[in-house]
């Protein structure tokens, strides 16, 4: 683009045709696939279906092709945008004309994303966004990286802007990379993850693969070929122990695996960008990604780590912004930071934090409905062993039962919440440690919630909200719930700071 006089109607990158239309055929593709795969499969292997000829089918395809493709076009010429001095407007459609209108106050969020198709064809998507909606209201899906980078500039601009001359594309504007990850330090941030959901998805996915391919494996012979391998005699409950326990360390070394090809997609090239009004992210492998964090907009801080992280100098600090979707939350994460680099971050998102005030726990009823949690969660875990595989595999509570006393006690010693004037930290964890922090400013509202039977125990939650996310503080006494209620509900009404 070459005009980026942003106050006239203006197109995006004709290369936007090419993405619309790989859009269109990737939905299209993953809504009817279903449908069309074995619909496809019956017409190879019979050369006909219902009198439909592989011919015709090739003949509706292409047909599928163009009508896809002169969809893209229409897209494409409909679609132009343009700024005023306070607003965001955009024209689209393909037959029905829409015209959207967005006030620059109301964006929360713009950023930048680019596909492994868009960096084929050097093209870039800016995604806007405004607090409580549930998709992103706009996404332009073709802009080359300067115009999209001024772009964002520009509508993150309260400030009335003139738009008579058109705005040059050189910025001189001073950037300083704070943080950028290195390829050891991503593969000890995938290496000491909690690889707890990975390996229960990983064994599901086997147990589910293996009762649907069970016949074929038994064509194979494959136990045979593992008791000649392992060499094991005829004692079929040493057979059955040592498969599983092989199976186990198998899927475990999987777990491990998947965390750390997970974390270098996602994390690859991570670096944290420091300019005069915002801190940027950019990260990604084969979706690229340029967010922005303006301290006025953050909701919530989320501080994780655990004790292999601690030992080799690594925190992850999630920034919470209203948002979309929560698929998009999880990209506003900086991995592998030390502990310096996190306190830097910390006092320039939120420069006003002091960790102070009076660390309070919930009361002990907390550690009674972790066994209850962990009892339910037993029984399911025992029913399902059983039932894939026979009493055989009961002996694995030997090694679960000390780890469910581990997570009770672990549970209950990470829970706390701290109160002061202007902030709430609440923590929590198991394996990871987890600490939130929210401004009192930027609470939407308080619940207080309480069972029938935590009346009896005279004990109650309290569940903050900000507009990313609920906050809770777990089963304390009612008496301090209730203090913890008002006071929070007379800073949300006496401050007069806005909450983004």
């Amino acid at each position: 683009m070459e005009d980026t006089n942003f106050s006239k109607p203006t197109r995006q990158s004709t290369k936007g045709i090419i993405v619309i239309f790989a859009f269109n055929t990737i939905k299209f593709v993953k809504r009817y696939a279903v449908l069309l795969l074995p619909f496809g499969v019956s017409l190879i292997q019979q050369k006909s279906f219902a009198r439909i000829t592989p011919l015709i089918m090739v003949l509706t395809l292409v047909c599928l092709v163009l009508v896809l493709l002169i969809s893209a076009v229409l897209k494409y010429i409909n679609f132009k945008f343009h700024l005023s001095q306070d607003d965001f407007y955009l024209a689209s459609g393909i037959i029905n004309k829409n015209v959207t209108v967005i006030p620059k106050s109301k964006i929360q969020n713009v950023y930048i994303k680019e596909n492994f198709l868009q960096q084929l064809i050097q093209v870039v998507s800016l995604k806007i966004e405004t607090a409580g909606d549930t998709i992103s209201e706009i996404e332009i899906n073709a802009l080359d990286k300067p115009t999209a980078l001024l772009l964002k500039k520009e509508l993150y601009n309260k400030a009335h802007v003139q738009y008579e001359e058109t705005i040059p594309k050189e910025k001189t504007e001073k950037h300083n990379v704070f943080f950028k990850v290195t390829a050891k330090r991503l593969l000890l941030e995938g290496l000491s993850q909690n690889h707890f959901k990975s390996f229960l998805l990983i064994i599901l996915f086997i147990f589910g693969l293996y009762n649907e391919f069970k016949e074929f494996l038994e064509v194979l012979e494959l136990e045979k070929q593992l008791n000649g391998f392992i060499n094991l005699e005829k004692n079929d409950f040493l057979n059955h122990v040592i498969t599983n326990v092989i199976i186990v360390i198998g899927v475990i070394f999987l777990s491990f695996l998947f965390s750390v090809v997970k974390t270098f997609i996602v994390n690859f090239n991570l670096e944290v960008v420091e300019n005069s009004k915002a801190i940027e992210i950019n990260k990604g492998l084969f979706n690229k990604l340029s967010l922005s964090l303006t301290p006025s907009r953050i909701q919530n801080l989320v501080i994780t780590t655990n004790r292999v992280k601690q030992y080799l100098g690594l925190h992850s600090l999630a920034v919470k912004q209203a948002m979309s979707s929560a698929k998009q939350q999880r990209n506003f994460q900086i991995v592998a930071l030390e502990k310096e680099q996190l306190s830097v971050l910390l006092s320039k998102l939120l420069p006003n934090y002091i960790r102070e005030g009076n660390i309070e726990k919930p009361q002990p009823y907390f550690m009674l409905i972790s066994a209850l949690k962990i009892v339910v969660f037993s029984v399911l875990l025992n029913s399902l062993a059983v039932f894939l595989f026979g009493n055989v595999m009961l002996w694995i509570n030997i090694i679960y039962m000390p780890l469910a006393i581990l997570y009770v006690y672990y549970a209950y010693k990470k829970a706390y919440y701290i109160i002061s004037q202007n902030f709430i930290t609440v923590g929590s964890g198991v394996v990871d440690t987890v600490t939130n922090i929210i401004e009192t400013h930027k609470i939407q509202g308080v619940i207080l919630k309480q069972t029938v039977f935590q009346q009896r125990r005279n004990i109650a939650s309290v569940v903050i909200i900000t507009a990313s996310k609920a906050v809770t503080i777990p089963y304390i006494s009612k008496s301090k719930a209730l203090f913890v209620y008002n006071f929070l509900l007379y800073k949300v009404e006496s401050q007069k700071k806005d909450w983004m």
